[in-house]
């Protein structure tokens, strides 16, 4: 199920929210969030995936990502995934306001707001590149960045190729590295998207690469 779909369905339990026809009142709710009401705090936070795409955890106290749910909320029926707000100019702002409106800056540039799907066979390299709007597509960019299987892996030694045995684990070398023993030691070349790999990577290799 859809992000859209399993923020609608929750929002429909409360009667309020919805029409004698049994559509949701999108712009009630967007005003209840505007004001942070309480009771729509509550019922986002009941659902998982929601709280998940709404809500950054910041030392453990939840705080509700407003602009990006009313965003979401405002724009989801009538644009598709593609859209983005930085799409029509190219130059420095803050607040979408540029520089002859404001004496603050940003660099802003097409598809900021996006994450790039990539590929790399010679099929999909004839084709437009396909882009996910952060707030629109969160289940297409949730799949996308999702941990990957790795294959065809290889070796190579000073003797040359050689069949992958595992990953190497120097406690000696890590220690001297400051890092924790059972971290992987290999040199690692990648081969293929290297945006899906090393979203894969993130994980084991985070706050360990100087």
């Amino acid at each position: 199920m859809r992000l859209f779909e399993v923020l609608e369905k929750q929002l429909k339990n409360e009667p309020n929210y919805v029409t004698d026809n049994g559509e949701l009142k999108k712009w009630v709710v967007i005003n209840k969030a505007q004001n942070f009401d309480v009771e729509l705090i509550e019922l986002l936070l009941n659902n998982k995936e929601i709280k998940d795409n709404f809500f950054v955890d910041i030392k453990g106290t939840l705080v509700f990502k407003q602009s990006a749910f009313v965003q979401f909320l405002e724009q989801k029926n009538y644009l598709n995934d593609s859209y983005t707000q930085y799409k029509n100019k190219i130059g420095l702002t803050i607040d979408s306001k540029y520089l002859n409106q404001r004496n603050e800056v940003a660099l802003v540039w097409p598809f900021k707001d996006c994450v790039l799907e990539g590929g790399q066979s010679r099929e999909e390299g004839k084709r437009e590149e396909i882009f996910f709007n952060e707030t629109l597509a969160q289940d297409e960019i949730t799949q996308l960045l999702e941990p990957k299987v790795l294959s065809n892996a290889k070796s190579y030694a000073t003797e040359g190729e050689q069949d992958f045995t595992g990953f190497t684990r120097n406690a000696e070398l890590n220690k001297k590295r400051g890092l924790p023993k059972n971290t992987i030691s290999d040199n690692l070349i990648i081969k293929g998207n290297n945006l899906l790999v090393l979203h894969s990577l993130k994980k084991r290799f985070s706050g360990k690469v100087k």
